[in-house]
């Protein structure tokens, strides 16, 4: 499967990752990931960085290494009517954002609760992933997940972070492959990444998909092959930057 993306990562900025964003870009360039998404955390996770770190996106330029760049926020949903931690006065210089449960921001609910969590947020403007919805410790009912994803054009996402042994989020494996199989029937479309806390797991996704060539997932619901793909999803990758046309 061709795979040239990586939208969720994190910087030293997000309080517990290992690099800078121009190492976490090198690494990509270094990788052949050809658009990288920065997505450090929203300011209810412990040690994340002040809002103000969110409105000063236009002096970072969108091309770095030769790698194409998306600066966005791994939103906190805290609570069942998808409320997030950042304020729209910050989050207007967002290129996109995810939108993730958390266990230090969120207070578990049933799984009717916590479905209705996830599709609240993919009714903000500012959604267009919904980061890690795999975790058991947060239960949802996929179904309607899948289905509320396709009405709203919201990614879910397979996060290759969760898919190693040694991460906090329980039961994920299992998690997606339910979700997948009912991507696979309502034909939804999902994104593929590393969530990568340090440069060596940028694109990082060999997890993942190992997991959707076990279970045969189509290539044609996975939009990392291409810009054009994930800008069905994502608008800020219509700009002519990332489309190859002139630049702003």
């Amino acid at each position: 499967m061709k795979d040239i993306l990586d939208l969720h990562t994190h910087t030293i900025v997000s309080g517990h990752a290992y690099n800078t964003l121009y190492e976490m870009i090198r690494s990509a360039s270094e990788k052949g990931v050809e658009l990288l998404g920065v997505t450090e955390h929203a300011p209810r996770i412990p040690g994340a960085c002040h809002p103000f770190y969110f409105i000063n996106f236009r002096v970072v330029p969108r091309t770095i290494y030769g790698v194409k760049l998306l600066l966005g926020c791994e939103l906190n949903i805290i609570d069942y009517e998808g409320h997030v931690d950042l304020e729209p006065r910050h989050s207007k210089a967002l290129d996109f954002a995810i939108a993730s449960i958390h266990d230090p921001c969120y207070t578990n609910g049933t799984a009717a609760q916590n479905t209705s969590a996830y599709i609240n947020a993919m009714k903000n403007p500012l959604v267009q992933i919904i980061g890690h919805p795999d975790d058991g410790r947060f239960p949802v009912d996929y179904e309607s997940l899948v289905c509320a994803a396709k009405e709203h054009r919201v990614l879910l996402e397979v996060n290759s972070s969760s898919l190693h042994p040694q991460c906090s989020r329980v039961n994920a494996r299992d998690n997606y492959i339910t979700m997948l199989e009912l991507c696979r029937k309502h034909q939804v479309s999902v994104i593929i990444d590393s969530d990568a806390h340090c440069e060596a797991d940028v694109g990082n996704h060999a997890r993942a998909h190992a997991l959707l060539e076990e279970i045969g997932f189509p290539e044609e619901l996975v939009v990392n092959s291409s810009i054009e793909r994930a800008a069905g999803f994502i608008p800020r990758l219509n700009d002519p930057i990332y489309t190859g046309g002139a630049s702003k």
